[in-house]
């Protein structure tokens, strides 16, 4: 796979509340793609999807409350990071665009779908998007601190320098320990301040993660029109099983979404469904199934 940090470059789009950082990738001429991030993450989690999309233009912003969107303030949830994204879109001249989102960021592209039809071409979900499991007594607080957790627990850390950072990355049981080039961009580009921390504002998790359960995700995916795909991983944030969906969960949302094509990806988990070449290459190849 072709490494594409050094072709990487970033821009700004005012938005409500100050400016939106925004990476892109490939031709500026090219088919354009709009990918979203998940919940502690930032635009370079799409630098090996890239990668795996050569003939496209990988646009994918830092959302409101990550990266170095930090600084914009709430409220946040998924109609807020929607809103952004249509004035991204309206920033790069597009009437419509294909959409992916991964984790957080698939419940923001179908939310964008949603709320602004007319502009959406097609939207491909990465392990995300869909509603997650009840939990149990309805406690949703709970459920949230049990999935994201160790997530959580990062953004109240602070680190030495990036070298400290990559060796927290390097344990983390999602990953084997040896890291890429697009990796290594992408954890020293999440420490900023001083002392150096993880760029995601708590608030900012802790005002979306509620917003994954119960009927306002359905009811969002109740009112796409565009065509949409699922990939999903069968092991989680911390390399486990099940992951973010059981396969009892996908039969009942394939029955009430038959039109929604749902794919397993072998062997990955939350993260390396996305940030692997692997699992990049299954994404790529359904972004072009979808396009």
């Amino acid at each position: 796979m072709e490494h594409l940090v050094s072709t990487h470059r970033t821009r700004t789009v005012t938005v409500d509340g100050g400016e939106l950082t925004v990476g892109e990738w490939g031709d500026p001429g090219a088919l354009p793609l709009i990918a979203i991030h998940g919940i502690t993450s930032s635009h370079l989690a799409w630098a090996h999807v890239a990668a795996a999309l050569p003939e496209r233009r990988v646009i994918a912003p830092d959302l409101r409350g990550r990266g170095r969107s930090n600084e914009l303030p709430g409220p946040y949830g998924m109609p807020r990071h929607a809103a952004d994204l249509l004035r991204l879109l309206d920033d790069l001249g597009l009437e419509r665009a294909q959409l992916t989102g991964h984790s957080m960021g698939a419940f923001v592209a179908a939310a964008t779908a949603a709320l602004a039809p007319d502009r959406v071409s097609s939207v491909v979900l990465v392990d995300g998007g869909l509603p997650l499991r009840d939990p149990p007594g309805g406690d949703v607080e709970a459920a949230v601190r049990a999935s994201l957790g160790p997530a959580l627990e990062r953004l109240s850390m602070t680190f030495a320098d990036s070298a400290a950072y990559r060796a927290f990355w390097a344990a983390h049981p999602a990953f084997g320990g040896e890291f890429d080039a697009e990796m290594l961009a992408y954890i020293d580009y999440d420490l900023v301040g001083d002392p150096p921390h993880p760029s995601s504002k708590a608030d900012a998790v802790a005002q979306d993660s509620v917003q994954f359960y119960g009927d306002p995700p359905a009811q969002t995916i109740d009112a796409i029109r565009a065509p949409m795909r699922l990939l999903w991983a069968p092991r989680g944030l911390l390399n486990e099983t099940p992951g973010m969906y059981t396969g009892t969960e996908l039969a009942r949302w394939r029955e009430r979404w038959p039109a929604i094509a749902m794919r397993e990806v072998d062997d990955v988990n939350h993260y390396t469904i996305l940030m692997s070449a692997r699992g990049a290459a299954e994404v790529a190849a359904e972004v072009r199934q979808a396009g």
